[in-house]
């Protein structure tokens, strides 16, 4: 059992955790992650680090309430306990001294780039962040990410807050006025599919880390099966992170959505027995 020491509200749907987890704070690395239960029933969770604390034997993670189980999820507490927590997996984003790189979060994509940036700018390199969301209100850990770069964007998509468009907006002003060797992308599908589409005609070198459909986290089950410059990787074990520009993300996008439909069945049935309104025979 892994003891909840500290909850965060960073958004009506956005929940920070701060998990007791001594082995895994001990061995993490920017761009790992880990895959967690909330009870012995529950689903296997895969959510990449957003921090870690080795003194204090703690790892970070964010979470977005989208589906059943991310939601009863968001209902622990401090002092509640999660019944597995396993981790670190995946391969450690590769840091090195390269000059100038980008990094870029969308949304809840914040929360694992922050490792990622801190890292590089400890190597030494200049940092420019972007992060971006929806709505202001999704935002989250500006100033954290303000602390670990030299230059921070701030987008939101209605322009509630910050520059009003999408994260490429930036990219592409920033890589007109200064050179870049590097940009790291994390966010939702649609975005990283985005920032690939243009930073390619740049010849810029980018790397986004996937999140597909996810089991075990060992590349047992091959559920996370993604296309590479047309070879299948399994993202838990030769990822996360691969080259944006080889990741076929029309397929990625495709197996995401596999289970969409189930998912909707499962919310459709739950609100049903909370007492809410059953959508399950609208048409």
């Amino acid at each position: 059992m892994y003891k909840i020491v500290r909850k965060e509200v960073l958004s009506p749907v956005i929940k920070l955790f701060e998990i007791e987890a001594s082995h895994v704070s001990e061995n993490a690395k920017p761009g790992q992650f880990v895959v967690l239960r909330t009870d012995e029933k529950g689903e296997r969770i895969p959510l990449t680090i957003a921090d870690f604390n080795r003194e204090d034997g703690t790892v970070t993670i964010i979470i977005q309430e989208v589906g059943r189980s991310t939601k009863e999820l968001g209902k622990l507490e401090e002092g509640d306990y999660v019944v597995d927590f396993v981790g670190p997996l995946g391969k450690a984003t590769e840091i090195e001294k390269l000059g100038r790189v980008v990094c870029v979060g969308g949304g809840v994509g914040i929360a694992p780039v922050f490792p990622i940036a801190r890292a590089l700018k400890e190597a030494g390199n200049e940092v420019i962040s972007v992060i971006g969301a929806r709505t202001k209100e999704l935002l989250f850990w500006e100033e954290k990410m303000a602390d670990v770069s030299d230059q921070l964007y701030v987008c939101t998509d209605d322009g509630s807050y910050g520059h009003k468009g999408f994260v490429t907006d930036v990219i592409k002003q920033v890589a007109e006025d200064v050179e870049v060797e590097h940009v790291w992308a994390i966010g939702p599908m649609p975005m990283m599919k985005a920032v690939a589409a243009t930073t390619k005609p740049l010849e810029l070198k980018t790397t986004v880390s996937l999140n597909p459909i996810m089991l075990d986290g060992t590349g047992m089950c091959g559920a996370c099966r993604v296309s590479v410059g047309g070879e299948t990787k399994f993202a838990c074990v030769d990822g996360p992170e691969f080259d944006a520009h080889e990741v076929d993300f029309e397929l990625a996008a495709r197996r995401l959505a596999y289970y969409q439909d189930d998912e909707h069945r499962v919310e459709a049935a739950t609100n049903h027995s909370d007492g809410g309104a059953c959508k399950c025979h609208e048409k």
